[in-house]
């Protein structure tokens, strides 16, 4: 009596990899993406809550904190504000006087190349960005005073 054989021909296999490599190169640039944009919101979410801290400070002492800002963990002096540490971005002041100030968020480690900041007057400006690794394809807002929170030639901006 006959056995009949059992299992995948090669050729079953092999379409099985073919289609799993077609799905994977749709696939994992589009998650990249999806993380990269993610990680960006940290940034704006963190320059919003930089903002409400300095404008707090002027509410309070009529000026801006001229001794700039200091991140968390480390305590404010009497002329500075402390701001949240953040995974992706260092947050840094700069232009402290005392009616304006720029607070911007720098990108670390897999963020390297992304740049963005608000300043007193709710001006927000992104980049320019470095055009390699997370930030390939990404450009700023043409004028640049909205965020960029999406890649691509005009990018979805928040202004």
């Amino acid at each position: 009596m006959a056995r009949k054989a059992q299992g995948f021909t090669l050729v079953e296999v092999m379409i099985v990899v073919v289609i799993i490599a077609i799905l994977s190169a749709i696939a994992i640039p589009g998650y990249a993406d999806y993380v990269t944009r993610g990680r960006v919101v940290e940034a704006t979410g963190g320059l919003g809550d930089a903002r409400n801290k300095m404008e707090q400070y002027f509410q309070d002492n009529r000026s801006y904190p001229t001794g700039g800002c200091t991140i968390s963990p480390a305590a404010p002096g009497a002329t500075q504000v402390q701001l949240q540490q953040l995974q992706y971005f260092t947050l840094s002041c700069s232009a402290m006087t005392a009616n304006t100030y720029i607070v911007t968020a720098t990108g670390i480690g897999p963020m390297v190349g992304f740049t963005y900041a608000i300043n007193e007057q709710n001006v927000k400006s992104s980049g320019p960005f470095a055009g390699t690794g997370a930030s390939k394809g990404w450009n700023p807002a043409t004028p640049n005073t909205c965020w960029v929170l999406r890649k691509g030639p005009a990018g979805q901006t928040s202004c």
